[in-house]
């Protein structure tokens, strides 16, 4: 068909696609020779949805993905800075960008690219000649520079967002109508791009100037009317500089074409061609999805012999149908299940509640599964309503267990140490059936499973799980839930559909399990898992479940009190300014700071605001006093809203106390996470943040009591390195920081300062997280070169220190991982990666080892701890980071202080034999802060 009136193009930006594929999934190899992949497959998936979702009257006629071809274009050769700053491909993306045009050509889509041109400019090309025939074109794309062509019959579409961009978005951005866009970045210019512009003239400013003179060129022929004097000075003196940043961001609307509009054509994919390139990238999932759309057989990918992965034994299961799980509706039913059970010795077996929080969370029903495709859905406690209706009957749904008999007849199951239970995340299911009575155990967990064999190489979720291993995608619980003010809980799920979903969860929770298990042993983490995570489960649920008391009062005045300081912050804040301003607005601040101030350092981000992170104006603050403020003012603006306000909301209204979740899969190398409310990053580092924990309290009649270890990660440091004058100082009993100072600086023991000695803190930590010369300066504000000098100054004096991170380094990029010293695996698919990503796995690489393993020491404690504590009056509520806090009646204290200080000090061992020893400090309180 010829391009004319009627017809409808689609331009699709392939860079922008390739990009957001590579960042929203993590590293994937093809298992059969290592190929990266994981960018290919997000990129497939995008095509896919595009083409399901582009049927019906508005559909495309034409269509084609654009690509870059080359980094050097026509605008090189006017600006030999142009995008020069511009990071560096990452090195596992590069053989990826090949692979997304035979992806584009596999789905039978044209695919253009021209040498010396970039996409931007064909895409425009395009676009000016469907518009002059009389089509319209939608280009799909978020770049802010297509936006000079919209208008007249052409559209963008921010696919991401699902948010379509005309005349009035345009405006919107630019604040003005889309002919002048590309005055107005001609005079603010592009970081990222590396276009100079005016300096000082941000986009607001451009606005302002171009719709006040009408055009770029009547403003700069008139620039001695400006009557600002930088801003006159800065258009007449630049104005060489500005014409040619126009030139730079002007598209390109006569690219020389060597196909027509005609070629561009929408064609249906060859089903051969498609799967066939489907299955050479080995996508399991797409390619079944994408065989079923096109009524074909799924290709059969095989796996090579040497891969330990779930397919070898999945053709030997059933299909996952969720139409063909069992309703257990009556008891008879039940004890058949049952015996079943006991008959095999294991059961996967999953909740269904009304909430994520398990504190407030009601029983709906129970899933289990006895072995692959045989699996039940047990509903307790479904209401009779409509689904649709909030305000449904609250009466319970025919053909249901009553709650009671039901939980009656399991729990000698699921207490039997005989019959092992199997769960995804069973900390939850524990806490939910704790709440009826019911101490499950023992358990197996296939969550942390994963976590033990792959932390690091990807998430842990079922979900995610479930596609990677079993290349089946679980039904998504919005399609039971809905969302938003419409959404549901799960008691008023129709039970026909809740039978599907949750029996379908037990189903897939059981195969991943007989993935996992053996390959633990194959991997060597068995005793990671067994010692290490499995053992941790109950001693957090009886944590969690018991919660910590938070003192509603002491919050609400310090909320006052951080409201008082953060007026008067407000208040010097616009004094320094010279106007008043929304100082929590980002965008308002960067044109304080860098339109109207002038100061130095400014970078723009892609939506041309100035940049004002903490990292700006941490930098700032050293030459102007306004960016200091603002530092304060946020870090109390924060206290406030995240702690001293949200944890108000936290407080259990039946318990008073808080109840965070423990998130034992939630870091790489092992360290706890904690959620709802995240008690992990209450700042310690100034007064109103070590204040917050005045909150936390006890109960009338006992004491809150911190135990937390001395520097552990400096004390394994020294050990792994094999540092032997920090081995002896620890021995010693020495200060470390004021030893290390005097090393380092030649300053007697007796001599030392607060300063220096802070000094050699800083950089005695900072070593261990890999910190750069720049980082160093940046936290003790002083000169790079001072910094770097003391850097290389510590490596010199501790050469084993620089040795144990070039092995580690190295050692990573040989096995892809690094261990603790327990045995646990901190994969590293990114440790050969180029660019900035380089230098975050490098520190990643580096700090794991030792920080994973002073996390394992402080899990083998807290596991050791319930039995050490069993006769005292006493319980554990909190482990953050390095600290252990428990509420203990007031006259027990010094006992509990010493059974626990022995187990902690003694956690390492048998295991591992340290060459220095574990220091526990201790402390105790009414409130958290005194007992810290």
């Amino acid at each position: 068909m010829s391009f004319g009136k009627g017809c409808h193009l689609h331009l699709i930006d392939g860079s922008s696609f390739i990009f957001r594929a590579y960042h929203a999934l993590p590293p994937l190899t093809r298992k059969s020779d290592g190929l990266p992949i994981g960018a290919v497959a997000g990129f497939c998936n995008m095509l896919q949805r595009y083409v399901e979702g582009n049927h019906g009257p508005d559909a495309p006629t034409h269509v084609a993905v654009i690509f870059d071809k080359g980094s050097h274009t026509f605008r090189n050769d006017l600006y030999d800075a142009y995008k020069a700053n511009r990071e560096a491909m990452p090195e596992d993306m590069r053989p990826q960008i090949p692979l997304t045009r035979d992806a584009t050509r596999a789905f039978n889509i044209a695919c253009e690219e021209i040498e010396g041109y970039e996409a931007d400019d064909i895409i425009a090309t395009l676009a000016c000649q469907a518009r002059d025939l009389g089509g319209r074109v939608t280009i799909i794309s978020s770049d802010k520079d297509l936006m000079q062509l919209v208008g007249g019959g052409v559209e963008m579409l921010d696919a991401m967002k699902n948010r379509r961009i005309d005349v009035d978005g345009v405006r919107e951005k630019f604040g003005v109508d889309p002919d002048r866009v590309v005055d107005v970045q001609a005079l603010a210019g592009d970081s990222v791009d590396n276009i100079p512009g005016a300096p000082g003239i941000g986009i607001k400013t451009a606005a302002l100037l171009i719709n006040e003179f009408g055009s770029l060129d009547e403003l700069l022929d008139r620039a001695e009317e400006i009557k600002q004097p930088k801003r006159r000075e800065t258009l007449i003196g630049k104005r060489a500089q500005i014409e040619m940043s126009k030139r730079l961001v002007q598209l390109d609307c006569d690219t020389p074409l060597e196909f027509t509009l005609d070629d561009l054509e929408v064609r249906d994919p060859d089903p051969e061609v498609l799967l066939g390139f489907l299955t050479e990238m080995e996508f399991r999932t797409l390619s079944k999805r994408i065989a079923e759309a096109l009524g074909r057989e799924a290709p059969v990918i095989p796996e090579p012999a040497a891969q330990e992965v779930a397919e070898a034994a999945v053709p030997d299961w059933p299909a996952i149908d969720p139409a063909s799980y069992e309703r257990v509706g009556e008891m008879a039913a039940l004890e058949r299940w049952i015996a079943a059970i006991r008959a095999q010795g294991f059961v996967a077996i999953d909740t269904e509640t009304t909430s994520l929080n398990e504190m407030q969370a009601d029983l709906v029903g129970i899933s289990l599964a006895t072995a692959p495709g045989t699996a039940c859905y047990i509903p307790l406690a479904h209401k009779g309503g409509a689904a649709d209706d909030l305000f449904g009957s609250e009466d319970l749904a025919e053909g249901q267990v009553p709650m009671a008999n039901a939980l009656a007849a399991l729990k000698p199951v699921l207490e039997d140490d005989a019959i092992l239970k199997i769960g995804q995340n069973m900390k939850y299911d524990a806490k939910i059936l704790a709440a009826h009575d019911i101490a499950i155990a023992p358990i197996d967990d296939t969550m942390l499973m994963s976590y033990a064999l792959h932390a690091g190489e990807h998430g842990h979720g079922m979900d995610t799980l479930s596609e990677r291993y079993l290349s089946h995608e679980p039904i998504p619980i919005k399609t039971l839930l809905g969302s938003g003010k419409s959404a549901i809980t799960f008691d008023r799920v129709p039970v026909e559909e809740a039978v599907k979903y949750a029996a379908e969860d037990a189903d897939i929770t059981l195969r991943l399990w007989h993935v996992f298990k053996p390959q633990l042993h194959r991997a060597r983490v068995t005793t990671v898992y067994e010692t290490l995570e499995r053992p941790l489960v109950p001693v957090l649920a009886r944590m969690e479940r018991h919660g910590v008391k938070v003192d509603r009062a002491t919050l609400r005045a310090m909320s006052g009190k951080f409201a008082q300081k953060m007026g008067a912050l407000e208040a010097e804040i616009h004094a320094l300014a010279g106007r008043s301003f929304n100082v929590g607005s980002p965008k308002q601040l960067g044109e304080i700071l860098f339109d109207e101030m002038g100061l130095d350092g400014g970078k723009k981000g892609k939506t041309g605001a100035w940049a004002t992170g903490a990292d700006v104006l941490e930098d700032l603050a050293t030459e102007h006093e306004l960016p200091a403020r603002v530092l304060d003012w946020r870090q109390l603006s924060k206290l406030k809203s995240t702690y001293t306000d949200a944890l108000q909301d936290h407080i259990d209204p039946e318990t008073g106390r808080v109840h965070t979740s423990y998130v034992q899969t939630g870091a790489n190398t092992g360290r706890l996470a904690s959620t709802d409310p995240n008690l992990q990053n209450i700042p310690v580092r100034t007064e109103e943040g070590r204040r917050i924990r005045e909150a936390f309290v006890a109960e009338e009649g006992n004491l809150l009591v911190s135990l937390d270890y001395s520097q552990i990660e400096l004390r394994i440091l020294a050990h792994v390195a094999q540092i032997d004058a920090l081995k002896q100082a620890f021995r010693d009993g020495h200060d470390i920081h004021a030893m290390t100072a005097s090393e380092m600086f030649n300053v007697p023991m007796d001599e030392m300062t607060p300063e220096v000695r802070r000094q050699a803190k800083a950089i005695n930590f900072g070593v261990i997280y890999g910190i750069s010369g720049f980082g160093l300066a940046r936290n003790l504000r002083i000169p790079r070169s001072e910094a770097q000098g003391f850097i290389d100054r510590y490596f010199e004096r501790f050469p084993g220190i620089k040795g144990y991170m070039d092995e580690t380094v190295a050692f990573a990029r040989e096995h892809g991982h690094v261990q603790t010293l327990f045995g646990r695996k901190i994969h590293t698919p990114e440790i050969s990666a180029k660019g900035p990503r380089a230098g975050f796995a490098r520190r990643a690489a580096i700090n794991a080892p030792i920080q994973g393993t002073a996390a394992d020491i402080i899990r083998r404690a807290m596991i050791r701890m319930p039995g050490a504590i069993a006769d005292l009056p006493c319980r554990m509520l909190l482990q953050v980071h390095d600290e252990l806090i428990f509420e203990v009646q007031e006259d027990a204290v010094d006992r509990v202080i010493g059974a626990v200080r022995e187990v902690m000090q003694g956690a390492a061992h048998p295991a591992v034999h340290l060459d220095v020893p574990l220091v526990v400090d201790a402390g105790q309180g009414a409130n958290w802060a005194e007992a810290h």
